[in-house]
């Protein structure tokens, strides 16, 4: 729902490294990449919700996720806006925008200016920061 209050959850680093993989820790908490065209989800084309990792928020829906040719899952809108924020990221000698989910604060990936219609915006998101639910 637009607007809800998200409740935060939070987590030792211990705790962290205990529940995710090497690579979803990397990624979600130390603010990593995986590499292009390698996550298990950038070819995935069925219709369902697509979920944190790290804490289960939902946070993209499949009919959002379009082929942007960039190697990564990408998704022109959120489930709810309130399931992600965003935070300027200068990293790499770069200008960009990071994601992150609302809930436990799991990096994403970034959001950019250059998606389809209708909000001609760009959620570019590791596979690894991801789960995908199949509809039933």
């Amino acid at each position: 729902m637009a607007g809800t209050k998200v409740e935060k959850i939070e987590k030792t680093d211990e705790e962290w490294r205990a529940q995710l993989t090497p690579e979803q820790y990397q990624i979600t908490r130390q603010k990593g990449t995986e590499p292009a065209f390698s996550g298990a989800l950038y070819r995935n084309h069925e219709d369902g919700m697509y979920h944190c990792v790290a804490c289960g928020a939902e946070l993209f829906k499949s009919d959002a996720k379009f082929e942007s040719g960039s190697g990564w899952p990408s998704f022109f809108l959120p489930a709810d806006q309130s399931a992600i924020e965003t935070h300027e990221d200068s990293s790499h000698g770069m200008r960009r925008v990071e994601v992150t989910c609302a809930r436990c604060g799991a990096h994403l990936g970034h959001v950019f200016p250059d998606g389809p219609k209708p909000t001609g915006l760009r959620y570019c998101i590791n596979s690894a920061a991801l789960e995908f639910e199949k509809a039933k």
